[in-house]
């Protein structure tokens, strides 16, 4: 099995990075294959230049695709599941993360003009995986889970994935309360990656 991890976070120190290290341990427990897009690591061009918006805007196909997306492309054609793994900063990803996805879900590969001119592969299971300050009750009171639900599982991961579904480990602002519980839901992510993949 084949596993992508795109992974958006600037500091080793993080929590989040704390997630990323207990996530890849429990994966290569089953011997199965992972492969890491590290935003951050790679130094990923997250803002789209003028040409691949013009390429994007107008629907331009003939204009090339940067290499560095062509390589993003070839992981995901690879990836049995993708997991994206992020901080929640003001309500959303990260910057780089929302430049992935500007970036390789290019026109005429992840979306067109209809479903024939897309070329992506639907991918059997999207997992996103944030970590929040707030706690998960907080984020359903004040609607902002639903609201990344809906941005991450409908617009972006949408019907380019079979299967979809969004952890939010919050509460990360009282983290020796939480953290124990994060770990332990980590750890069942491979029974859902099972389920789906197998």
């Amino acid at each position: 099995m084949n596993i992508l991890i795109v992974y958006s976070h600037p500091s080793k120190k993080s929590y989040t990075f704390q997630v990323l290290e207990h996530l890849k341990s429990q994966i290569s427990n089953q011997n199965w294959n992972l492969e890491l897009s590290d935003l951050y690591g790679m130094n990923f061009q997250s803002d789209m230049s003028e040409q691949e918006y013009e390429r994007e805007g107008f629907a331009k196909t003939e204009l090339p695709i940067s290499n560095d997306v062509l390589d993003e492309h070839a992981k995901i054609e690879k990836a049995d599941c993708i997991i994206f793994l992020y901080p929640v900063w003001w309500s959303d990803c990260p910057a780089k993360l929302k430049g992935w996805f500007d970036r390789v879900y290019s026109v005429g590969y992840a979306y067109g003009q209809n479903e024939t001119s897309q070329k992506m592969k639907t991918v059997p299971f999207g997992l996103v995986i944030c970590t929040a300050g707030h706690p998960n009750a907080f984020l359903e009171e004040i609607n902002m889970a639903q609201s990344m639900e809906t941005i991450m599982l409908e617009d972006r991961l949408g019907k380019r994935f079979e299967n979809k579904e969004m952890l939010i480990l919050g509460g990360t602002l009282e983290l020796e309360k939480v953290m124990g519980r994060h770990f332990l839901e980590i750890e069942e992510v491979v029974d859902r990656i099972r389920k789906y993949c197998d």
